[in-house]
Order: structure tokens, then sequence, then C-alpha cells
């Protein structure tokens, strides 16, 4: 709790400005920081003796000849959490060092709460990350989950949802950035980290996909209020704690398949397409090359903005910038070349999956 560090720290900045000597004794009334180096290590009598009363000990000239290892000057116990950590002694005439004895004091009880609750910080992130990358094992120890999860009073229940958050470029710190995430999804049993330089994952636990929906908007917006560039996706709802890993995945390529300039992809949009990315390479081939013939190639262009329009002609000639009866001819050419219409939905959904198995492909 008491650090050299952070006596050091005391010493240094208080003498500068005080322009007296500071010592600061442990709970054993040992020098552990002071300005004049050559103590450091001696027992300090005045600090035993604020050890044993608990109260502030005052030191005049004739008593400072009779106490080893002390001067004239007042010495002030410091407290955290009700508890004597150790004792601040100013030198100097005990009535002048009286005035300003208890600011010193209190900067120094703050400095060591803050750092206790660094520390505390420090080591419940560490935990979470260590939960989450064991959630993201092929095979999770639920021993050492439900262990992190007693240590942080968590707990993980279902439904889950899995949420992968992409940086590309950001100058804020990792530890600024989770505790302005957590701050978004306050409210939201979930675990956030990092799992690599530029990804986040959040684990979500006892959620609805329509309310965590509106959690994944206001992540969207405060990471552009902090000015991180990003993309973002989450899974659909799983029961299994074991299926995290399955459902990272899921993120992960939907993030891969998908324009690079959506913001938000949600995996449950793109699943019938990430169905194509999940076969076999040999399988997608075969496929693609039985459907996507010369025809379909040269009129690509025109079947993906289609698809993109929902089947609506007037609507896609306008995105294309070309007459309705282009597009008509267009589209009645395929179907002379291919045998599939693309205004029939089962025959547009074969030239859909033909298309991305081709994209699969190109991809490698």
């Amino acid at each position: 709790m008491l650090t050299k560090e952070i006596a050091s720290t005391i010493v240094k900045e208080t003498s500068l400005r005080l322009d007296r000597n500071i010592n600061i004794m442990d709970e054993h009334g040992i020098i552990i920081a002071s300005r004049n180096s050559s103590r450091i290590g001696d027992i300090h009598e005045g600090a035993l003796a604020v050890l044993k009363t608990g109260k502030t000990v005052t030191i005049s000239e004739e008593q400072a000849k009779e106490l080893k290892g002390s001067q004239p000057g007042i010495n002030l116990p410091i407290v955290f959490k009700d508890i004597i950590v150790g004792v601040i002694g100013i030198t100097g005439n005990p009535i002048e060092t009286q005035d300003f004895g208890g600011l010193v004091k209190m900067t120094t009880e703050l400095m060591i709460m803050q750092n206790y609750i660094s520390t505390q910080l420090e080591w419940q992130q560490r935990t979470k990350d260590m939960i989450l990358e064991e959630l993201l094992k092929s095979v999770p120890s639920i021993t050492n989950i439900e262990r992190g999860l007693s240590l942080l009073e968590k707990r993980l229940h279902p439904p889950f949802i899995s949420c992968v958050i992409q940086m590309n470029e950001r100058s804020i710190s990792n530890n600024t950035l989770i505790k302005q995430l957590e701050l978004t999804i306050s409210g939201q049993n979930a675990i956030i980290g990092f799992i690599n330089i530029n990804r986040i994952f959040i684990a979500f636990s006892e959620c609805t996909l329509t309310e965590t929906s509106k959690v994944f908007d206001r992540i969207a917006h405060e990471l552009r209020r902090l000015k991180v560039s990003h993309r973002l996706s989450f899974s659909t709802p799983f029961s299994d704690i074991k299926n995290f890993q399955e459902s990272y995945l899921d993120c992960d390529l939907a993030l891969d398949i998908t324009d690079k300039t959506l913001e938000i992809v949600p995996f449950s949009k793109v699943e019938s397409k990430a169905l194509i990315y999940k076969i076999k390479w040999e399988d997608a081939e075969k496929f693609s090359k039985r459907i996507m013939n010369s025809t379909l190639k040269s009129y690509l262009e025109t079947l993906e903005a289609f698809f993109d329009h929902n089947l609506n002609i007037q609507n896609t000639a306008d995105a294309l910038f070309i007459h309705r009866n282009t597009l008509i001819y267009r589209l009645n050419k395929i179907k002379e070349e291919t045998g599939y219409d693309p205004k029939d939905f089962r025959d547009a959904l074969t030239l859909q999956l033909a298309i991305w198995a081709t994209n699969k492909i190109e991809l490698g």
C-alpha cells in the first residue's frame, strides 16, 4: 500500500515546495524515503511512538536529543482503510510544521488510495482478460472461468451474445478506451477486454438481441466520439457457454466478407452468405464453375446491384444510371444464357450463392 515509489515521490515534491526535510517511515518505523538519503533504512523513534499510540507526535529540540534517529518536528500517522500503514515526519519547529503537516498527510493518503484503486483495476482487467481468453478456446475450462468470475463477483448466464470491435486508427490508450466502453454498456452483464492490439471482444450475458442491438448503436456512437476508426460485428444469441469461440469466428467472418464501409455488421444479416464461406473450398469451386459462365460474369455488376436492391427493377436501374428497359434486357440475357431467371426468387438465390462461392474462391 505505502510503497517506496509513493514515499519517494512525496518526499521529492514536498521537500522542494516546503524547503524542509521530509521523512516517510513504513509500518515498522523504518525510514523508506528521505531528503537525506543517508537516513534511509534507519529506525525512527518518533515514528515508533506514532505507531504505538496511533496519534500525531511532536518532537521538541530537547526530546530529539533523547529519541534515536529523530529530529525536531512533527510526525503524523498515514492511515489507509482505518489502518496505520506508515508515518510522515517533517523536520522543523513543531508549531510551524503543524500548519502544513495535515496537508502533506492528506496528499500522501490520497496517493495511496489512487495507487490502490489503480492496482485493483489492473488485476480486475487481467482477470477479465483471462476469462475471455478461456472462453475463446476450442475447449474452455469451465473451472477456470468460474474461478475468475468468482474473483470479480460476476456471473455468466445464457443467453449469450459475442461482439467483436475491430479498430484501425486510434490515439486513446487501452485503459481509457476500456473504461469508456464499460461506461457505455453499463447496466449490461458483460465482460470486455482486448484480445489483440486492435481488437476488442465483449461477452454479453443474460441479454436479448433486441435490447443489445441498442447497446451496439451506443458503442459505435461512443467510438465515433472518441475518434476511433472501427467496425463492429455481433453474433446471434446462444445458450452454451462453450460456443463463444464459434460465435467469435462468426463475427470475424462477418467483418471479413462484408463491405468495409459498413460500421455495424450483425451476423444474422450475413448468415446465409457465411454458410458459403464455411463449406469446403472444393465444393464452392465446383458450384461456382457450374453456374458462373462468361455471360454471368460480364453482367456481374448488374446482378449484384439487382440483389442489393431486393430485386426491384426501377431502384436498380436508378442505381446503375441506366434505363429500366436496358436492365430488363440484361436480366433476360442472363436467363437465356444460364437458365436461371434473376427475377424468380429461387433462381435468384442460386445465382446469389454462386456469386458468394466465386468470391470465396477468389479470396482463397
